[in-house]
């Protein structure tokens, strides 16, 4: 598609994934205008100023739950597709603070698609849902089991089991305030398509990664801290669960998907975005250790139990009927085999350059866990869609950002 001189509206232009949109927009040489919350400061977004764009997108001052500022920026952009990626979407924050998350993401959401109705603009909207829409999902069943002893009731009860990999027809269990809101924005958007003709299509993008990715969210926890241990500015890495799988995408390749999706999504439709991969965070920080220059020989507990030799040795045998490449600690993860618990309290990195200690914090464990996503994305395979990232793709990216002195948290 011949993205030259169409004006794109991008809610959310100042956070992840709206600026590495943005990015690719102006080098298709559209006119981007993104919609952003004043600053108290009056600066400009670290994202927009790190993308180097700032010079390069048409910034319009606005709020998601004042719908006057989104019919301003309609007519301001007057935009022949509209990205909206605005939203709270940070899990744990969620938790803390449910009544904001809502606020800013149902009622945001709500306005915006009022905003388009009222102004009866011909405009398509692309929908950033997400993965954690899916919530509790089913692999085995034992993990079924477990999960009606922890929380007593599962709804809807699963048909089959495994529900992986996850189709866009799998059950939503929510297990976040965040979650809800974000299926409350897809049901929205698709009723408005139903009931007013709009034309909305919803991505469900898996987790997406890379250099920027904020400082809360785990791969940015992990490689952060992997790069303050290198510079001796920290002497462990300290995390919560280890144990959950994630279906991890380079944010360049989600960016591709909301493009294609844009041109060749079908209206009232939802498409799954992800890497048809799924690693666990243990793993994360393994490799993540590798290529900053640690070779892992073994991982055991602080008592010295659940040892496993060479945890980083790969395999690319099939597992849910998908072949995809993970290590040997994924494997023994998604057969059952591996489980770390509060009461090992942590683990114990033995490497060529000495050990590594990898400590529990029983603050950063959620009080409702999803333990693995993983994507099954046929859906959009087959309007184009496919993956040019790897999992250690998004590790180096992440940990050159954080070679940044700067960039690191305190």
């Amino acid at each position: 598609m011949n993205w030259k001189d169409k004006n794109v509206l991008i809610t959310g232009i100042g956070g992840f994934a709206g600026s590495y949109l943005a990015k690719e927009l102006v080098s298709r040489e559209a006119n981007v205008y993104g919609l952003i919350r004043r600053r108290a400061d009056g600066t400009t977004a670290k994202n927009i100023i790190d993308r180097r764009i700032s010079n390069e997108v048409n910034l319009i001052e606005g709020d998601l739950i004042d719908i006057t500022s989104l019919t301003n920026a309609l007519d301001h952009s007057q935009p022949d597709y509209i990205f909206h990626l605005a939203a709270q979407s940070f899990v744990e924050r969620s938790f803390d603070n449910s009544q904001e998350t809502q606020n800013i993401n149902c009622i945001g959401t709500s306005n915006l698609l009022e905003a388009v109705r009222i102004k009866d603009s011909d405009t398509k909207i692309v929908f950033a849902g997400s993965s954690e829409e899916y919530g509790l999902v089913l692999s085995s069943q034992e993990q079924y089991e477990k999960a009606k002893k922890d929380y007593g009731t599962i709804f809807p009860e699963p048909e089959v089991i495994p529900e992986v990999p996850i189709t866009e027809t799998n059950p939503l269990r929510p297990m976040s305030p965040y979650a809800v809101s974000k299926v409350y924005g897809d049901y929205l958007m698709r009723n408005y398509y139903h009931s007013y003709g709009l034309d909305t299509v919803v991505s469900r993008a898996f987790n997406h990664e890379g250099a920027g990715r904020g400082i809360m969210f785990v791969t940015s926890v992990v490689t952060n801290q992997i790069m303050k241990l290198k510079s001796g500015e920290s002497d462990r890495i300290v995390i919560g669960n280890l144990n959950s799988l994630r279906d991890w995408s380079h944010v360049k390749d989600i960016v591709q998907g909301y493009l294609l999706l844009a041109e060749k999504g079908q209206a009232g439709e939802v498409y799954n975005q992800g890497s048809m991969r799924t690693n666990s965070v243990l793993s994360y920080i393994l490799l993540g250790l590798e290529e900053a220059g640690w070779d892992v020989n073994r991982i055991e507990t602080f008592k010295g139990d659940k040892q496993i030799q060479d945890p980083n040795e790969m395999d690319n045998s099939s597992i849910y009927g998908v072949k995809f490449p993970k290590t040997k600690v994924d494997q023994l993860i998604l057969e059952g085999q591996l489980e770390y618990t509060l009461e090992d309290k942590g683990i114990k990195v033995n490497t060529t350059h000495g050990d590594v200690t990898i400590e529990f914090n029983p603050d950063r464990f959620r009080p409702a866990e999803v333990p693995i996503l993983f994507a099954d994305t046929k859906k959009i395979q087959s309007i184009g869609s496919k993956i040019d990232y790897t999992l250690n793709d998004i590790i180096k990216d992440q940990l050159n950002y954080f070679l940044k002195k700067e960039n690191r948290s305190a």
